[in-house]
């Protein structure tokens, strides 16, 4: 037995640790600096870099439900930056620049796996945006190649190259695709905000948005009002119903988004495989179990269930890919809400109220923007609304301009 594990184990707070990584549960005060409202993987990055980087601990955390509970908790883990335009690619390349360099920040494992993203091409119009897509990824920093059949065999090699009568003509080979676990991001970010004084309060409902005179001065939350200089919204599918509480409306509109895993196996592929035309992805976690993912529901809805006809959709065009799978058993299938704008892109920035700022419209990508977007987002607080540049074209008022940043077809399963 190795003696570091015969110490732990001889520890006086073994099983249960004598400090908690998060402290119990505050009572919520009259005012704070900044109400963060959302404890999911935004939110609590928010509050870690404004009280690492910015010295701003006077912070709420207002979640209604538990820390990473929702999206956060309902995502594929997926991370990755080979997105279609150069603010695209630049926002994500950053993001995962910081993932690979959260476990040293944190102290504390998320176990960030860099496996790379293969995207199937099934038809020459796929090749030739591929293509072009490779080519902005390089221009921009990314690490994305256009590859052959040959290649794609090489790295997969039990992949069926006709699924469906749809020839894989090529591939989008992306380099840094990677995973890392959802639950440990958003623990060590909460666990690095509350050790330097900032406030988690779990079961926390925001029931409405103060304003006066155009600025937010403060929420109403089920365990009472509170006053504060200024609000982050990171609430995920729910952006659109809390920005009314604000009194301004959002351009999002919210679909479910399913996923499925099936009994672990012995390791098969490394990579993350995607086929935009079947609406499937496929990936293989450390413990075995193979993830399916597919695009949006094709309706509008608030609602988390899970569907018969996904599950047939998805299950099918997962066997069309690889064979051998039609002799596993799903385990589980869950759903998440998603917050999707007509571009693809996110909101971020300023919003109608003063003091009001918005981290919403994520679509399918809400996880691998976690780190980059607490990052700006504090930068923003910090800054008393100065915009960084990063973040500026994710404005809202993108839409008024008609400048829309088009990443429609950088989904791994197109929608």
């Amino acid at each position: 037995m190795p003696f570091s594990l015969l110490k732990y184990g001889l520890r006086k707070d073994y099983p249960f640790e004598e400090d908690a990584d998060i402290p119990s549960a505050h009572k919520l005060r009259d005012s704070y600096d900044v109400v963060i409202i959302g404890g999911g993987g935004h939110g609590v990055a928010t509050a870690y870099y404004l009280a690492k980087y910015h010295g701003i601990t006077n912070v709420a955390i207002l979640e209604k439900g538990y820390l990473g509970g929702g999206n956060t908790a309902r995502n594929t883990a997926v991370i990755r930056s080979n997105y279609l335009t150069p603010e695209g690619v630049r926002f994500y390349g950053a993001s995962v620049e910081l993932f690979q360099g959260l476990s040293n920040e944190f102290d504390f494992n998320i176990m960030y796996s860099r496996r790379g993203q293969l995207t199937l091409a099934h038809t020459e119009s796929a090749v030739s945006a591929f293509r072009q897509r490779a080519e902005i990824n390089t221009h921009y920093g990314g690490k994305s190649a256009l590859i052959g059949p040959d290649e794609i065999r090489k790295l997969v090699p039990c992949l069926n190259m006709n699924p469906a009568h749809m020839p894989v003509l090529a591939g989008l080979w992306h380099i840094d695709g990677a995973t890392a676990r959802h639950d440990a991001v958003a623990w060590g970010f909460a666990k690095g905000a509350t050790q330097r004084g900032v406030e988690l309060h779990q079961l926390t409902e925001v029931t409405g948005v103060d304003v006066e005179n155009g600025k937010v001065t403060g929420v109403q939350t089920n365990r009472g009002k509170v006053r504060c200089g200024c609000v982050v919204q990171a609430v995920a599918g729910h952006s659109a119903l809390m920005a009314e509480k604000a009194g301004f409306r959002l351009p999002i509109t919210v679909y479910p988004l399913q996923a499925m895993v099936t009994q672990p196996v012995k390791p098969f592929i490394d990579p993350l495989v995607s086929s935009p035309a079947l609406h499937c992805y496929v990936q293989q976690t450390g413990r075995g179990e193979i993830v399916l993912g597919s695009g949006s529901d094709p309706y509008p809805l608030y609602n988390t269930r899970s569907t018969l006809p996904l599950k047939e959709s998805l299950l099918s065009n997962a066997v069309a890919l690889f064979p051998f799978m039609s002799q596993l058993r799903m385990l589980r299938q869950w759903a998440g809400i998603t917050d999707i704008t007509s571009d693809y892109s996110p909101i971020m920035g300023l919003s109608p109220v003063q003091g009001y700022y918005l981290d919403a419209g994520w679509g399918t990508w809400g996880f691998k923007s976690t780190p980059i977007c607490g990052k700006t987002m504090a930068e923003l607080v910090a800054g008393g609304g100065t915009v960084p540049d990063l973040i500026k074209p994710f404005s809202l008022e993108r839409f008024e301009r008609f400048a829309q940043i088009n990443e429609m077809g950088a989904t791994a399963a197109s929608h």
